[in-house]
């Protein structure tokens, strides 16, 4: 048997990117995937995936794979989200806060009063969707006694990466983080904010191939990077962790938990940490 099967797991924004590696490295494990996004046909978005190429991998890489179409940006879908997972499962073991909503515009080199204001668009999904996601995960884990809720969030929590709306959405998502881990405390339900340097995701693959001088820059140098995956085995790892309310409230690079629970990438590569090149996270749990 997987050491993850049983467990219930709802990854946001995983039709591609970071939300589908966290999804297939957790399935590797037997977990029960419930799978979110807005791609539903292949071909209407510009970069491949759909959620349920992701929940159909899902299940061929040993796990149960639910694909459940969803704009984050949309409470009454979320909340539907929420009371099928309740209705099919009876739990939720984990909630993988990913979706976000990357504007075309991210990696232009324009200051902020020359982006459209519409780039706000971050804190509406990245942001506000992490509370409301959230807010209906812990009214399933509090009364159960148990949980593990991640924020996927990066370095521009504190190093200033592409724009000002990009870093403000990702320090917020690391302060909620923390703050709720305050109130989850005494129902033993975790709450920890990953942080992610580059990921070798659909669109920075794309954009690695297509930007001038991007290989050059310090959050994007490719020998840093790391698969989609990669989070992915370390959530696996923290779920496995009998003690892990002991990071609870904590903000984490990725490749420091992934170093103290002996996980590597998915080829054997050790990622390093840039705390000394990027910044050191502000949250410790609480």
């Amino acid at each position: 048997m997987n050491s993850l099967s049983g467990k219930i797991v709802l990854v946001t924004g995983a039709s591609r990117g970071i939300g589908k590696g966290i999804a297939l490295a957790l399935a590797k494990e037997g977990a029960t995937v419930y799978v979110t996004g807005r791609t539903v046909s292949a071909g209407s978005n510009d970069l491949p995936g759909t959620v349920g190429e992701t929940a159909t991998e899902v299940g061929r890489l040993g796990g149960v794979g639910i694909a459940v179409p969803v704009d984050h940006g949309n409470d009454e879908q979320v909340a539907a989200l929420f009371e099928q997972v309740r209705r099919e499962q009876g739990r939720l073991d984990v909630l993988v806060n990913n979706a976000f909503s990357i504007p075309e515009d991210l990696t232009d080199p324009h200051p902020f009063w020359e982006k459209p204001l519409s780039n706000w668009e971050m804190i509406d999904v990245g942001v506000r969707s992490n509370f409301v996601a959230a807010w209906h995960a812990a009214k399933i884990m509090a009364p159960q006694k148990s949980g593990l809720m991640v924020a996927i969030s990066g370095y521009t929590g504190v190093a200033y990466t592409y724009s000002v709306v990009f870093g403000t959405s990702k320090s917020a998502a690391d302060r909620m983080a923390r703050d709720m881990a305050v109130e989850l405390k005494p129902h033993h339900v975790a709450s920890i904010s990953l942080w992610q340097g580059l990921t070798f995701t659909e669109r920075a693959e794309r954009n690695l191939a297509t930007i001038p001088g991007l290989k050059e820059g310090s959050a994007t140098r490719p020998q840093n990077g790391c698969s989609p995956e990669y989070p992915g085995r370390v959530i696996a790892a923290l779920v496995k962790d009998d003690n892990v309310m002991r990071h609870s409230g904590g903000t984490f690079i990725t490749a420091e938990l992934a170093r103290e629970y002996g996980v590597s990438d998915i080829d054997g590569k050790v990622v390093p940490s840039l705390r000394a090149e990027r910044g050191e996270p502000i949250w410790s749990p609480i």
